[in-house]
C-alpha cells in the first residue's frame, strides 16, 4: 500500500495527533507500509521523494524524531504523527536490530558525505540560532534554557554532553552552542545532529540564503568558517576549540596510540623481569615456609595434647562447683517465693484500703466542688435575671419619660411662638402710640405704661420658657446618651454569644463579597478566581470609606428631603458595566447603609438587626434575646 504525506489533500488538527499516530502504528505493524529493505538497511514510507532512501536503524530513528518533534510551521501534522507512529514502531517492535558501533572509526569512513579533510572545531560543536527570546519588564531577553534543549537532543539520539545558551549585555542572544563527546561516537552524534535539521530545510544553507521570514530552529556543526565568523557564537568557538580537519585528528590519533604502545611494551618487558626474579623469591620462600610449617604443627600438636588435659581436670571441677551452686540456689529461690506471696498478698490488702480512701475522699470532694458551683451558677443566674430585667424596666421607665418630654417640649414651643407673637404686636403697638404722643393725650401715655409693663412681663415669660427648653434639651441628650450606651452594651453582650435566630449583629456597611466572586468565575479558574475577587473587594471597601466620595442626591419625598444614589456616578457606573448588576447593588446597599448610621466616620458599625422583619431591632427585642439565652445557658448548666 503506497503512502505519502505529501500526497494528502487534506491534513489533520493537531488535537488529532495523537489519534493519527495510533492509527498509523497498527498499519506499521499489520505490515501495510514497508520498513526494512534488507537485513540492515531501512526506509522511510512515509517519505517516498526524498533523495537518500536508504537508512541504518538509528539513522531513521534519528530521521523519523526529527520529523515527528519538529516545531516548524511547514510540516503538516499528518507528516508528525506518521514519523511519530514510526518512532513508536522502531523502538518497540524493530530494537532488537543489530546496529553497526562506530565507536572504534571515523565518520568520514562511514559517512561517504564528509571530507577528510574538512575542517571541524575540536572539540566537536554545534551551532543553534533562531532559539525564540521575549523581553522583560528591565529591558533584558530571556529564553529557553540549556538543560532543556539538551533533554530534547538526548531524547532524540544525539547525545549532547551539554548545551551552552550564549549571553550579551542584552541578555539571551538566541544562540547556544551544543557540546558532543570528545571521540568519533561523538563525531557521528553531532553529523546526525546537523542531517536531521537539514532534513527538515533548517540547516545552515537553509539560515544564510533564505532573506524571508524565519520560524523555528536552524542548527549545523561548526566548521572553520564559524571559527572565523565575527559573532557571538565565534568569539565562543574561538574560546572553547580549536580548527581541525579529520585527517589531522587520525593522525594525531595514531601518534598518541604508537607512543601508547610503546610505552605498554617497555613496561611490559620491565614486568617480566620482575615478575621472573618475583617468582624465583616466592620459591625460596615456599622452601623456607614448608620447614617452618612443619615444625609449628608439631607445636601445635604438643600445645592441642596438654591443653586437653588441662580442659578435663577443670572441666570437672567446674561440674562439681556447678552441682552444689544449683542446690544452693533451689533452696533459696523457695524461700524466695514464699516471701514474694507474702509480700503480694500484704500490697494487695494495703492497695485496697488505699483505693477505697481515695475514692471517698475523691467524692467527698467533688461533691462538694458541684454543690459549690452550682451555688456560684445560681447567685450568677439571680443576678443577672435581676439586672436584665433593671435594665429593661429603666429603659422602658427612660422612653417613657422621653415621650413625655418630647410631647412638653412641643407644648412649651407652641407657647414660646405665641409669646414671641404677642411679644410682637406689642412691640407694634406701642411703636403707634408713640408716634401719638405729641397730643399729650393721658389716655394714651396710660395705654403706653400698661404696654410696656405687659411687654416686660411676656419677654420675662419667654426667657423663662427659653431656660426651660434648654434643661429638657440637656436631659433630651443626656437620655439619647444613656439609651444608646445601653444599646452599645446589649451589643458587646450578644458579641460572646453565638446565635443563629432571628436576632443577630449586622454590620452596616458590610460589602457582599459573593457578587465579586461569581463574576471572576465566569472569567478565570477557582483559585484565580478568587485571588482577584478579594483584590476588587478589598479595593471598593477603601472606595466606600473615603468621605470625599459622596454619590448621593437630594430629592423631596412628601415634603421631606431624602439621599439617594445619583445615576451618573462614573465609579458606579463602571462597576455596573464591567461586573454586572450583582456587584452594583452590592456597593449600593454597603453605601446606603454607611450613609444611614455612620456618615461622617465611614466604618463600620454593629447594630441589633431582626433578620425575621428585616428592620433593627429595637432595645426590648433585644432584652428578650439576651434573658433567653441567659435561661438556655441556666438550663444547660443544671444539666451538667
Amino acid at each position: 500500500m503506497a503512502h505519502s504525506c505529501s500526497d494528502e489533500d487534506t491534513d489533520i488538527s493537531e488535537s488529532e495527533i495523537s489519534e493519527y499516530e495510533d492509527k498509523s502504528y497498527e498499519e506499521l505493524k499489520n505490515g501495510s507500509q514497508d520498513v526494512r529493505t534488507s537485513g540492515k538497511t531501512f526506509t522511510c514510507p512515509y517519505c517516498p521523494k526524498k533523495r537518500k532512501q536508504d537508512y541504518l536503524y538509528k539513522e531513521l530513528l534519528q530521521h523519523a524524531s526529527g520529523v515527528g518533534q519538529s516545531s516548524s510551521q511547514k510540516r503538516k501534522a499528518r507528516d508528525k504523527a506518521n514519523h511519530l507512529a514510526l518512532v513508536k514502531y522502531l523502538k518497540k517492535d524493530l530494537m532488537n536490530v543489530d546496529v553497526p558501533s562506530n565507536d572504534s572509526k571515523p565518520e568520514d569512513e562511514s559517512d561517504p558525505s564528509v571530507n577528510s579533510n574538512d575542517q571541524f572545531v575540536w572539540p566537536w560543536i554545534g551551532v543553534v540560532v533562531n532559539i525564540p527570546t521575549r523581553r522583560t519588564e528591565d529591558g533584558r531577553c530571556v529564553g529557553e534554557s540549556g538543560s532543556r534543549l539538551r533533554d530534547e537532543y538526548r531524547s532524540r539520539g544525539f547525545n549532547p554532553v551539554r548545551v551552552n545558551p550564549l549571553w550579551n549585555f542584552r541578555g539571551h542572544s538566541g544562540t547556544a552552542l551544543v557540546e558532543f563527546n570528545k571521540n568519533w561516537p561523538g563525531l557521528h552524534n553531532a553529523l546526525a545532529f546537523e542531517r536531521a535539521y537539514e532534513l527538515d530545510h533548517h540547516g545552515k544553507k537553509d539560515w544564510f540564503t533564505n532573506s524571508g521570514q524565519k520560524s523555528g530552529l536552524y542548527a549545523w556543526v561548526a566548521r572553520a568558517d564559524d571559527y572565523k565568523m565575527n559573532s557571538i557564537y565565534g568569539e565562543h568557538l574561538r574560546r572553547m576549540g580549536d580548527v581541525k580537519t579529520i585527517s589531522e585528528l587520525m593522525e594525531e590519533e595514531a601518534r598518541r596510540q604508537d607512543k601508547l604502545v610503546s610505552n605498554l611494551t617497555n613496561i611490559i618487558q620491565v614486568k617480566n623481569k620482575h615478575l621472573k626474579e618475583i617468582e624465583v623469591r616466592c620459591h625460596e620462600t615456599t622452601d623456607k615456609m614448608n620447614l617452618v610449617m612443619k615444625d609449628k604443627d608439631k607445636l601445635i600438636q604438643a600445645y592441642n595434647e596438654e591443653i586437653q588435659k588441662i580442659q578435663s581436670s577443670a572441666r570437672d571441677h567446674f561440674q562439681r562447683i556447678f552441682t552444689d551452686h544449683e542446690k544452693l540456689k533451689l533452696q533459696l529461690e523457695s524461700h524466695k517465693n514464699e516471701l514474694e506471696l507474702r509480700k503480694v498478698e500484704l500490697e494487695k490488702r494495703e492497695a485496697h484500703n488505699e483505693s477505697e480512701r481515695k475514692k471517698l475522699a475523691e467524692e467527698i470532694e467533688e461533691n462538694a466542688s458541684k454543690n459549690t458551683s452550682l451555688q456560684m451558677a445560681a447567685l450568677e443566674q439571680m443576678k443577672a435575671d435581676e439586672n436584665v430585667m433593671k435594665l429593661a424596666e429603666d429603659q422602658k421607665r427612660q422612653k417613657e419619660q422621653l415621650h413625655a418630654k418630647i410631647i412638653q417640649l412641643q407644648k412649651q414651643l407652641d407657647m414660646k411662638q405665641e409669646l414671641e407673637l404677642e411679644i410682637q404686636q406689642l412691640k407694634g403697638s406701642l411703636s403707634v402710640l408713640k408716634h401719638m404722643e405729641d397730643d399729650e393725650d393721658a389716655e394714651i401715655l396710660n395705654k403706653v405704661d400698661t404696654l410696656q409693663k405687659d411687654l416686660r412681663d411676656k419677654e420675662q415669660s419667654l426667657q423663662d420658657l427659653d431656660a426651660l427648653n434648654q434643661t429638657l434639651i440637656i436631659k433630651e441628650r443626656e437620655s439619647n446618651d444613656e439609651l444608646q450606651e445601653a444599646r452599645q452594651a446589649l451589643v458587646d453582650a450578644i458579641k460572646e454569644l453565638q446565635s443563629h435566630g432571628n436576632i443577630r449583629l449586622k454590620r452596616m456597611g458590610e460589602l457582599d463579597t459573593r457578587p465579586f466572586l461569581e463574576a471572576m468565575k465566569q472569567r478565570y479558574n477557582e483559585e484565580d478566581a478568587e485571588e482577584r475577587a478579594s483584590e476588587l473587594c478589598s479595593l471598593w471597601e477603601e472606595y466606600l470609606k473615603d468621605p470625599d466620595w459622596h454619590p448621593f442626591k437630594v430629592i423631596m419625598v412628601e415634603g421631606k428631603e431624602k439621599e439617594i444614589i445619583r445615576d451618573d456616578d462614573e465609579k458606579l457606573n463602571g462597576l455596573k458595566n464591567d461586573l454586572g448588576e450583582g456587584a452594583y447593588k452590592a456597593v449600593v446597599e454597603a453605601l446606603l447603609e454607611i450613609n444611614e448610621h455612620n456618615p461622617s466616620g465611614r466604618y463600620l458599625t454593629s447594630v441589633l438587626w431582626n433578620y425575621k422583619q428585616g428592620r433593627r431591632a429595637t432595645l426590648k427585642e433585644g432584652v428578650q434575646f439576651l434573658s433567653n439565652q441567659w435561661k438556655v445557658l441556666k438550663r444547660k448548666r443544671g444539666m451538667t
